[in-house]
């Protein structure tokens, strides 16, 4: 149902962590459910449509972001938000990798973490109603920009992260036009982009590996001094 309360999940080994995240977002009309660890978690799952996943990297047994990986491999469209003690933007590419849609560092403030929330469910919101072009020619390679897949001139799919993804997916949706790595972050991470963070910089070199026929001079993605990337207008819908 449209107006259903939301249902969010923690999964947090620190009891006093979980209650209070529960009595915060249980005050702003949300549902909440708690588990301590993964097998608690797939329980709740089981028997539960959870929109939102906030999740502890540091959990007991299989961690945060081995668990984010087999979340996302079951299910593209919910929310997942990581919960680390770690900042620096190896954690944050790597808990991009792991499936996960935004990070959030402690100590945080509930608030901030609420805004996140909303965020993710925003964007889930708009991949359900999107609509977009449904492929695109990037020198040898196709995307096809509906089902997210890039394939070769031979019809293979080329493996890409979900960072990786969903920086492509940003650019394909805007071809020819210039993003700032702001923009571009709140589509990878839904967070702000600070001047010293290097997130967007290496998904691009990493794009650039696997596209260009020289990385070193890219003709499909672009830079923009002071700007940003972009896709090249030759990029061209099929």
């Amino acid at each position: 149902m449209e107006n259903s309360p939301v249902k969010l999940l923690v999964v947090d080994d620190d009891p006093i962590t979980c209650k209070r995240l529960e009595a915060y977002f249980t005050a702003e009309g949300y549902v909440v459910f708690l588990a301590h660890n993964g097998q608690e978690m797939w329980q709740v799952l089981a028997s539960q449509d959870v929109a939102v996943l906030l999740l502890d990297v540091g959990l007991p047994g299989k961690d945060g972001l081995e668990l984010a990986r087999e979340l996302r491999a079951r299910d593209d469209m919910m929310g997942i938000i990581l919960i680390s003690g770690h900042d620096d933007d190896v954690d944050k590419i790597v808990g991009l990798e792991s499936g996960a849609d935004d990070y959030v560092t402690k100590p945080f403030n509930a608030r901030e973490l609420l805004a996140r929330v909303k965020i993710v469910l925003r964007s889930a919101r708009r991949q359900q109603k999107a609509s977009i072009t449904p492929s695109l020619t990037l020198g040898r390679w196709h995307f096809d920009v509906k089902q997210r897949r890039l394939l070769d001139p031979q019809g293979q799919q080329e493996v890409l992260t979900r960072g990786e993804l969903e920086l492509l997916s940003a650019l394909a949706s805007h071809p020819g036009t210039v993003l700032s790595r702001e923009r571009l972050m709140q589509n990878v991470s839904h967070r702000a982009w600070d001047p010293g963070d290097r997130t967007i910089d290496v998904l691009i070199s990493r794009l650039r590996d696997k596209l260009e026929d020289d990385p070193k001079k890219p003709k499909l993605i672009v830079t923009v001094r002071s700007e940003g990337y972009v896709l090249m207008q030759d990029a061209s819908p099929r």
